[in-house]
């Protein structure tokens, strides 16, 4: 079994002195695994960051034995943010939330666009309020959709027009969830949403899959705070 394709790297671990068990989530093939000979080399090693893109040779024996890469760098993503704590804190929890919820060799052009798409988002000014809307985006691909519709009730104050939960009015939703063309009018509506995001996440999806919201998750949220 043999094929070619494009992958950004989701994770690599160490599988002897000189391999690593390395995965990828590819154009064509989805998310596929498979042993990276030579990949304590330099020429190799420098560009093994998660989130970066790879030129991908794929060859196994059969469908049911472990495959080997041989990669070549197609575009180097990660390195650009490393000596930017908040945005590389981005990169790797969106990096290991793809990695956690998407499914072993099934092709996903959308999700492959939107990796793509969020190097794109993190060069823009407004890119944290773009992040919360990608990673809404991301949840609707793998079927957990929320619609802040249905649960968000319209309250005037003092001229002020904002949203709250219908079930909890002390709970205020960011007026960019409900309306995507609003602008983010301080840090704290960013907190607010990934909040909010962060608790559907953690009730709706992770513990659907039997698994707790991963610490790149919470480290993100409070560099956030501390802006």
């Amino acid at each position: 079994m043999n094929w070619q394709d494009k992958g950004f790297l989701l994770s690599s671990n160490k599988y002897n002195e000189n391999s690593s068990i390395v995965e990828f989530f590819t154009k064509e093939h989805g998310k596929t695994s498979g042993i990276l000979f030579g990949s304590t080399s330099k020429k190799i090693k420098s560009y093994l960051l998660i989130g970066n893109k790879f030129h991908l040779n794929y060859s196994s024996k059969n469908e049911n034995s472990t495959g080997s890469f041989k990669v070549e760098i197609d575009k180097v993503n990660t390195a650009l943010h490393l000596d930017n704590k908040l945005k590389l804190s981005c990169i790797i929890y969106s990096i290991q939330i793809i990695k956690i919820l998407t499914v072993e060799n099934q092709s996903n052009m959308k999700i492959f666009e939107l990796i793509e798409n969020l190097y794109k988002i993190l060069d823009d000014h407004n890119w944290l309020k773009k992040f919360v809307i990608w990673e809404l985006d991301f949840f609707k691909l793998i079927g957990y959709e929320i619609s802040f519709l249905d649960y968000a009730e319209k309250v005037t104050k003092n001229n002020k027009t904002f949203y709250v939960s219908k079930n909890d009015n002390s709970k205020i939703i960011p007026n960019f969830l409900v309306n995507n063309d609003d602008l983010v009018q301080n840090n704290q509506e960013i907190v607010n949403a990934l909040s909010i995001t962060g608790d559907f996440l953690k009730k709706s999806i992770l513990n659907d899959n039997d698994y707790s919201l991963p610490n790149s998750r919470i480290n993100f949220e409070n560099l956030i705070e501390k802006l």
